[in-house]
């Protein structure tokens, strides 16, 4: 395994839309396991390929529970419910915080790395941990989403 550079700030590949991912191989599975090994060094809960430098639909996510790390190929948000505004930080942008609306929970379809077809439901840190994630993948960072700190209440503020 080895630790990846996540890519910083205004490098132009995080603005890039990545490509599916066609072939399921242990190269696929190796980059997982580096991307995994990454996110883990950076004390990161999502790392997205784009952010190590690979246009592969491809997203690692830890809530660092019991269940340890997922991987996701070709991951799609097909519904969404709620919304709730928290504030987010990226490990590809440095020293900035900020509030962003996302949903409450949501359901996503992809793949394993060995290509099965899988369907999960997500909620509250899951589900925008996914958001934030697949953005990526569409060139989308969370700084473009992002909202005035006036429009957060006192509660979330404190989360």
């Amino acid at each position: 395994m080895a630790i990846l550079e996540i890519r910083k700030d205004e490098d132009p590949i995080l603005r890039k839309i990545s490509k599916p991912v066609k072939i399921f191989d242990e190269k696929l599975k190796q980059l997982a396991e580096d991307m995994i090994e990454t996110m883990h060094e950076a004390d990161g809960v999502g790392l997205a390929a784009v952010q190590v430098g690979r246009l592969k639909q491809l997203i690692v996510v830890d809530l660092y529970d019991d269940q340890g790390p997922k991987v996701f190929v070709n991951p799609e948000i097909y519904e969404e419910s709620g919304e709730k505004l928290a504030y987010e930080a990226c490990l590809s942008v440095t020293d900035t915080q900020a509030p962003v609306p996302r949903p409450i929970s949501l359901k996503l379809k992809a793949q394993d790395l060995d290509g099965n077809h899988l369907e999960l439901e997500a909620q509250e840190l899951f589900a925008r941990i996914l958001c934030h994630e697949v953005d990526h993948l569409k060139g989308i960072l969370f700084t473009d989403k992002a909202v005035d700190e006036s429009l957060m209440k006192e509660e979330e503020v404190q989360e």
